[in-house]
């Protein structure tokens, strides 16, 4: 079936090849005129009874309307035109809207196509060393969304191995995850001298997983990294076939850890409680389970469509505004490169995941609504301190939603235009010219944006640093 732009230029071909007004189809039709122009302009779907009144009064047939291709050249470059005026890249720009008249010729509109090409390809040309890791990635969050973020078969998994060992709800405890570990033949190794491209290793000859030793007492990342590494003998994973397939099974083996600390069953029924009581609140969810708040975050966007019906999004921002990590299924405009991709793009500065960064306390979330082209959102914000950056987990709901949480009541409130540029990063009117030419700035710039894709069985870490590891503890006791 045709999408809309395409529709709408077929219905326009067919009613001028029949010599046809608006007027005339109107009348045929018994629909308004203005109505008709909409549909014309991809504007507006219509009906099926309407549109096969329509096809009656051009005498063609509906199924010619609905055909996917250009009814002509001149046509495919008008819908070409829109589709490029659409995209983010161009948005970003802050220009008007080119609508290709009658007087506009098919030479100055092939110009003017062949120009949003080249800005397209120069667009994806700036990040074609790890385009291949960003449109995997782009995929994956594309997939995610549309099961809302709940992959069932891993929650049975994950209940079956924590049942095993007679766990069900509050803190899982190391010596727990031990056992899980010797419940599927590893055992845990403790070692100093990991490769430094890699935050865990897993010896399936002899059994063992390493895992550097706990930096602050009690450690608690250790146990999702250790769960991580049995995620992968419980779900079977094999060396990856490509990046996409390597992004897959980090992130399966990511949601089996998040579902070991935290229990589908304890974790519904807590979550279903607070809702009753219209106090929702990641810190809790993270206090009750002894987790991280980004681990308590990413853990609720699992849960919260699927048994508590809430639609949402979650964001993880550098303290200098770059997306690091983001999903979403209540319609944020989440900032997007020309592949589609937001991680290292940058949020608005009027977000709230940016907004946290100027509190003098973090110990205890931002609240904000926000309001933005898609709607309000009620959101929270917790910021944190990391290597080498300051960052911020941001949980947001629709403001429909915002009754079910705690910090509902915040009096911060702030508006977002963007993708406008005009909103947060185009200076204000006369400001550039006063400046130009008499300020200089030193840009900040991160190694990883040079580095090539990596390369290797596994994407990112040195294949001689892991087999020689391998081979020196090969020879040392469990």
């Amino acid at each position: 079936m045709a999408d809309l732009t395409t529709l709408g230029r077929r219905v326009r071909h067919f009613r001028a090849a029949a010599g046809l007004t608006l007027d005339q189809v109107s009348d045929a039709t018994g629909t308004a005129p203005s109505h008709l122009s909409l549909i014309e302009n991809g504007r507006r779907e219509p009906r099926l009874s309407l549109l096969e009144a329509i096809a009656e009064a051009l005498g063609v047939s509906a199924a010619a309307l609905l055909d996917p291709t250009p009814p002509s050249p001149r046509a495919a470059l008008e819908i070409e035109l829109e589709r490029a005026q659409a995209a983010p890249a161009y948005r970003e720009l802050g220009l008007p809207h080119l609508r290709p008249t009658r007087a506009m010729t098919d030479e100055t509109l092939r110009a003017v196509v062949g120009l949003h090409r080249e800005l397209d390809r120069r667009a994806r040309q700036a990040i074609a060393t790890p385009e291949q890791a960003r449109q995997a990635n782009t995929q994956l969050r594309h997939d995610m969304r549309a099961v809302n973020n709940y992959l069932p078969e891993i929650e049975l998994l994950a209940q079956e191995s924590t049942s095993r060992v007679g766990h069900h709800s509050g803190a899982l405890t190391h010596r727990t995850v031990a056992q899980m570990a010797d419940q599927v033949g590893l055992a845990i190794v403790h070692t100093d001298d990991l490769p430094h491209s890699a935050r865990c290793v897993v010896d399936m000859d002899r059994g063992r997983i390493y895992i550097p030793p706990a930096s602050i007492p009690g450690g608690h990342g250790l146990r999702s990294l250790a769960l991580q590494a049995i995620a992968h003998q419980v779900l079977e994973h094999r060396p990856p076939e490509d990046y996409g397939d390597f992004l897959r099974q980090r992130l399966e083996a990511s949601y089996f850890a998040a579902a070991c600390l935290m229990p589908r069953a304890a974790s519904v029924a807590f979550l279903a409680e607070a809702k009753r009581e219209h106090n929702i609140a990641i810190e809790d969810l993270r206090d009750a389970f002894g987790v991280t708040h980004e681990a308590a975050a990413l853990r609720f966007t699992n849960l919260a469509t699927e048994h508590l019906g809430l639609t949402l999004h979650y964001v993880r921002v550098n303290g200098d505004g770059t997306v690091t990590g983001a999903y979403e299924n209540d319609g944020l405009p989440l900032p997007l490169d020309a592949t589609g991709s937001t991680e290292g793009e940058v949020v608005c500065r009027f977000w709230s995941a940016r907004r946290a960064f100027a509190r003098r306390t973090r110990t205890t979330e931002h609240y904000q609504y926000t309001d933005t082209p898609a709607g309000t959102f009620f959101e929270s914000t917790q910021t944190g301190t990391g290597n080498p950056d300051d960052f911020s987990i941001t949980l947001g709901v629709p403001y429909r939603e915002s009754r079910w949480f705690r910090g509902r009541e915040t009096p911060w409130r702030e508006t977002s235009t963007c993708p406008d540029a005009a909103c947060c990063r185009r200076p204000a009117d006369g400001l550039a010219e006063r400046w130009e030419g008499k300020g200089w700035a030193s840009p900040r710039v991160r190694s990883h944006l040079f580095a090539p894709l990596p390369h290797g069985t596994y994407p990112g870490v040195d294949d001689r640093e892991l087999y020689e590891f391998l081979e020196s503890h090969a020879g040392l006791d469990a």
